[in-house]
């Protein structure tokens, strides 16, 4: 299962303006001295918004029998009994205290029975390689995690064989997940949850859930209250590993009464199928190789899709995202009304508010290049918490940082001070090498009207 590639953790924000040159030095551009110690996040708290029991039928079909390909899944397959988690490899140290972190989450909120071990028969194995020994597999995957095996030269020995395929499974015994031990501490912790969601649970992901990591936009990438609702049922006393699709269905309806009460009064609401054509140009748009003729026409086909299929939800602002970001660099003023419309599209769900975090920071960038200071600040302040409560430190980082080029704009220089050496632990944190957070810090420095790249 390959990993999603399609949106960037944060975007390039000094693409979005030409930046007014200058003579002075960045007012965010930190010495090259050593940055403060690197902030991490503990326990999750994670809003319990009301979700219907019917849309979660459907969605847990959806998503349990059927693969990101498209293939059909002909049975459910889980882990039966207690499952054991052993950590191989070369770990990054933050990545003990992330899978410490989510294995609480999954046994307290999704009841599912996991504890580590040393052992080498354990059910799932995480090893920690580099990211050159992953893209030598899957070259444009950043993790991933195959059945049947324990190691990656067993999956190499394995690939394209029976053993790994995971349309033959009866049930889920044995498998590997394979996360990078050389790239941020954030991005490592992402590809945890993602695989060790999907080695759980579902194999599919669903454009049209707006909040689930069970999602190509790569908005969300801490399991949420929704996927635990999934892998709660996943792993319920009334199913078992070998049901059909139909048997599942069946159930489902008592299952999700008991485990989401809340969620009885909801009625159902149809989503629109997302068409294959439209995760094509989606995917032409924002993933690897093709050229920006090709990407260009890419986002014309899913924004013209979007709006001939009266989408007004996530996958529409996230169509209109998706052009923004192609237009940024040869025309910010088209890029920025899309961004415009995208966040209009967002605003139309409660369930959103991350998306709207990401398009904050663009949105934001625009405002400081343009020197309007107080706007840029009630663009970024709301979002701030938004971040945070998602445990996405890069963004957090980001929109800290645009918020001190805007409060340096204001005269107000010592709050900017504070706010931006906040801001540093995090970033450590969401962009790992030093190197790293100090191009960030000089890329957002250069949008403030004057400030040189440095």
């Amino acid at each position: 299962m390959r990993r999603r590639l399609i949106l960037p953790v944060i975007m390039v924000l000094n693409a979005c303006v030409p930046v007014t040159q200058g003579g002075t030095p960045s007012r965010a551009v930190i010495a090259e001295s050593t940055l403060p110690p690197m902030k991490t996040f503990g326990r999750a708290a994670i809003s319990r918004p009301a979700v219907s029991n019917a849309n979660l039928v459907q969605d847990f079909v959806d998503l349990s029998f059927q693969m990101e390909s498209g293939r059909k899944l002909p049975v459910l397959t889980r882990f039966e009994g207690p499952i054991t988690l052993r950590l191989t490899g070369a770990p990054p140290p933050t990545l003990t205290g992330d899978l410490r972190n989510l294995l609480g989450r999954l046994r307290n909120e999704a009841g599912i029975r996991i504890t580590t071990t040393t052992s080498a028969t354990a059910n799932i194995t995480v090893q920690s390689v580099s990211r050159s020994e992953i893209r030598k597999v899957l070259p444009q995957a950043a993790c991933f995690v195959a059945p049947n095996v324990s190691s990656i030269r067993e999956y190499r020995a394995a690939r394209r064989k029976a053993q790994t395929n995971w349309t033959l499974l009866k049930t889920r015994e044995r498998l590997a997940i394979f996360v990078p031990n050389d790239v941020s501490p954030q991005e490592v912790r992402d590809c945890l949850h993602e695989e060790l969601a999907q080695a759980l649970g579902p194999l599919n992901d669903l454009y049209r859930l707006p909040n689930s990591v069970f999602n190509d936009d790569n908005v969300h990438t801490v399991l949420t209250s929704f996927d635990m609702l999934i892998l709660r049922a996943t792993y319920a006393p009334e199913l078992q590993s070998g049901m059909s699709r139909e048997a599942v269905a069946r159930r489902l309806p008592a299952i999700f009464a008991r485990i989401n009460p809340r969620g009885q009064s909801g009625a159902r609401t149809p989503a629109d199928p997302t068409p294959q054509t439209w995760k094509e140009a989606i995917q032409t748009a924002l993933g690897p190789g093709a050229g920006r003729t090709a990407r260009r026409a890419a986002t014309e086909t899913a924004v013209r899709i979007a709006t001939e299929r009266n989408w007004t939800d996530n996958r529409r602002a996230f169509a209109h995202y998706a052009k923004a970001r192609l237009l940024q660099g040869s025309d910010p003023v088209a890029a920025r009304q899309q961004y415009v419309i995208a966040d209009r599209f967002y605003a139309k769900s409660t369930q959103t508010q991350l998306h709207r975090a990401y398009v904050a920071t663009q949105l934001a960038a625009y405002e400081i290049a343009n020197g309007n200071a107080v706007r840029a600040l009630r663009i970024i302040e709301p979002n701030i918490e938004t971040a945070r409560t998602a445990q996405n430190a890069a963004l957090l980082a980001t929109l800290q940082l645009l918020r001190a080029e805007a409060l340096d704009l204001t005269g107000r220089t010592t709050e900017a001070s504070a706010v931006r050496l906040d801001s540093l632990g995090w970033a450590r944190y969401g962009f790992g090498a030093d190197w790293a957070v100090r191009a960030k810090i000089r890329e957002i420095s250069a949008l403030t009207p004057g400030n040189s790249p440095v």
